[in-house]
């Protein structure tokens, strides 16, 4: 119970500073939104208007400490100000239109590819020296090598538009109407074969040859023997005892990838006009939308502490040793 104490102050240490430094940053540049729409207008706005904008952006002329303060009360209370190119919609409502994308399309292929990469890297390293080991983790090794955006660009050619099997780009037809349909799901998972499939064949390598060192390592040890020297079936020795102990590194990395799935898969998004929150944050910088910046910058944040704490749990589970030091 102390070890999760302690993790969880950490956390929480991490998270303010990730606030403040939120807070702070963008009032070290020059200019402020509500100026920028100013100039954008040509002085068509009035004097008094753009003191209201500034103040609807939180820039105002009252003292840091002031400021600070009424930011974290907005932050409480879920919000996280104007979108400067969205304008006059909430930051939180344009991102929670991405979130959803991100998480069905990067959380989904994060997943897949962790868990599918994993499997065969148990699998490979219990039977070393077989196709699996010897011909298909150095091809998907291979194929990890190329960045994943030029993967995504060879399969939108070839099966977008060469042989025409899926749609070019967004995240469904513009023909179909939204909702909770069998229509529409199906639509929309047709949209995303092409951008989830680059994103699991680039990673896929990763996890796979993860799994299987850290794996041939542990075959090695005393506990093994043990286990097989009690007569132990083949199966519950790989599953239960190999790769459970195998398992941390990855389970580790794998907190890391689905925290930062928030991100989105910027470059896959951009090539396929994906509308996800990595779409949305180069719309932002393009744009100059300080507010929508900071919002996006501060959920990835708050996923990736979220998502390791999560995984200190799983840790703390999956390890003896670690609740023995705990």
């Amino acid at each position: 119970m102390r070890y999760v104490l302690r993790r969880l102050g950490f956390y929480l240490l991490a998270a303010w500073a990730s606030l403040t430094m939120n807070f702070v940053i963008p009032r070290l540049a020059p200019g402020d939104p509500a100026t920028a729409m100013f100039a954008r207008f040509e002085g068509r706005i009035s004097p008094e208007a753009l003191v209201a904008l500034k103040t609807a952006f939180g820039f105002t002329d009252a003292p840091w400490h002031v400021q600070y303060f009424t930011y974290l009360k907005h932050l409480l209370t879920g919000d996280l100000g104007l979108s400067y190119a969205y304008y006059p919609s909430p930051v939180s409502e344009v991102i929670g239109t991405g979130l959803l994308w991100t998480l069905g399309l990067a959380g989904c292929a994060v997943i897949i590819s962790f868990a599918v990469g994993t499997m065969l890297g148990v699998l490979a390293a219990w039977n070393r020296g077989g196709w699996l080991d010897s011909a298909l983790a150095p091809a998907l090794a291979f194929l990890g090598a190329f960045p994943y955006f030029w993967l995504a660009m060879l399969a939108l050619y070839l099966f977008g538009f060469g042989l025409g099997w899926f749609p070019l780009r967004h995240a469904y037809s513009h023909d179909v109407e939204p909702g909770a349909t069998l229509t529409f799901l199906a639509d929309v998972g047709r949209h995303a074969v092409l951008p989830a499939t680059s994103i699991v064949v680039a990673t896929l390598g990763g996890w796979m040859l993860s799994m299987r060192n850290t794996m041939v390592a542990v075959l090695g040890t005393d506990t093994l023997r043990l286990a097989h020297a009690k007569g132990l079936p083949p199966r519950q020795v790989m599953l239960r005892y190999a790769a459970r102990n195998a398992l941390l590194p990855n389970v580790t990395g794998f907190g890391m990838a689905l925290g930062f799935v928030l991100s989105g898969s910027l470059l896959t998004e951009i090539v396929f006009s994906y509308p996800g929150t990595g779409y949305l944050l180069i719309l932002a910088v393009r744009n100059q939308d300080y507010p929508l910046m900071q919002g996006l910058f501060l959920v990835i944040t708050l996923a990736v502490l979220a998502a390791n704490f999560a995984v200190d749990l799983l840790c703390l589970w999956l390890d003896p040793r670690t609740r023995a030091h705990a």
